[in-house]
């Protein structure tokens, strides 16, 4: 069987990947690494992605290739250089970043991408992974990533419809969610805008199946 390694950084990844996997590919054995104070340390260190950090990253990969994975994936999309640097010293192994298919799948779809955070690091990550010459419209929610964190999903997931909304009036045609903790509102945001919805949750699942499959 396959193994997969799962490695978050909000507690809020954990639900929506697993769902994913088990509905798309069940046949896949997961193994989950939370570590919530990653992004929490992020955001209130002010030292960035620094050589701690990404010595943080490389531990937490190195036990999950200890365990037997085949696979990692990591699900905090404001982590790319130490994801990079993890992907640069194991490979060949797939190791993915939460939001790189997803980038993929945006930019085949054309035309310009509204891109929703609502962790403040990861609208400064992300945007650079896109091709140069992508049209790009931000916008973040924060205040979704407090309700969910009080346990209000709904306010969530209209926070973050609304500004799907806001990013279709400025001319978005596709809307990208950032983060695997806003997954559960794809729908909703696509029945307010009327757009194609992406998620990293289901983009991340079909690019490291496609990807295992060729080794």
């Amino acid at each position: 069987m396959t193994r997969i390694a799962l490695i978050h950084a909000l507690a809020h990844s954990v639900a929506p990947i697993n769902t994913a996997l088990a509905r798309d590919w069940p046949e896949a054995v997961r193994m989950n690494l939370l570590d919530d104070s990653l992004s929490a340390d992020l955001a209130a260190s002010g030292r960035g992605l620094d050589a701690a950090m990404h010595a943080r990253f490389a531990r937490l990969a190195q036990y999950a290739v200890d365990c037997g994975s085949q696979g990692i994936l990591f699900t905090c999309s404001a982590f790319g250089p130490c994801i990079e640097a993890v992907a640069r010293q194991h490979a060949p192994l797939p190791v993915l970043k939460p939001n790189e298919a997803m980038v993929v799948d945006a930019v085949a779809l054309g035309g310009p991408v509204g891109l929703i955070a609502s962790f403040a690091p990861t609208l400064q990550s992300m945007p650079p992974e896109f091709p140069a010459g992508t049209q790009l419209h931000t916008a973040l929610v924060a205040e979704a990533l407090a309700a969910l964190n009080a346990g209000d999903g709904a306010r969530h997931d209209a926070l973050v419809a609304e500004a799907g909304e806001q990013l279709r009036q400025q001319g978005a045609q596709v809307i990208a969610l950032a983060q695997f903790s806003m997954a559960r509102a794809r729908d909703r945001v696509a029945a307010r805008t009327g757009l194609p919805v992406l998620t990293t949750v289901d983009s991340a699942v079909r690019a490291l199946r496609g990807r295992l499959a060729k080794i």
